[in-house]
């Protein structure tokens, strides 16, 4: 045998090892609103309270929606944009060769309006409005 042959399959092993310990790029978003504590759901799916955070895969717009008693439902689209480094071909070297673990983190407040109750007079006579203007055709 050649003494080599244990320095090439040391090498071999020491590539393999290095390989499997390059870095990734963990994307992650946070939604807190003011004020705090609202029910949150991205893309129709319930994720927690505010503040609370999400991991994401693509970059693109997101639907998140917000509810708390006494507010407004509130509904945004938020975008997600894409950084200098994920754009292609830079994202292969990013996602597969970097000796560390990149973290690219989104944040986002949504301002939460407080509900206002209205009379049930005004309700009715908005309601009767609508009525005549639909039997007179406008």
């Amino acid at each position: 045998m050649s003494p080599r042959l244990p320095r090439f399959t040391l090498l071999l092993m020491s590539f393999g090892l290095l390989l499997s310990s390059v870095g990734c790029v963990h994307r992650r978003a946070t939604v807190r609103s003011d004020p705090p504590g609202a029910q949150v759901w991205v893309n129709d799916k319930m994720i927690g309270h505010t503040p609370c955070s999400f991991d994401f895969t693509w970059y693109g717009t997101e639907e998140i929606t917000l509810q708390k008693d006494g507010y407004e439902l509130e509904t945004q689209y938020v975008k997600l944009r894409t950084p200098w480094y994920q754009v292609p071909p830079l994202d292969f070297v990013s996602d597969n060769l970097l000796p560390m673990r990149v973290k690219d983190q989104h944040d986002f407040t949504v301002k939460l309006r407080q509900r206002v109750e209205s009379s049930g007079g005004d309700l009715l006579e908005r309601g009767n409005q609508l009525r005549s203007e639909a039997q007179l055709g406008q």
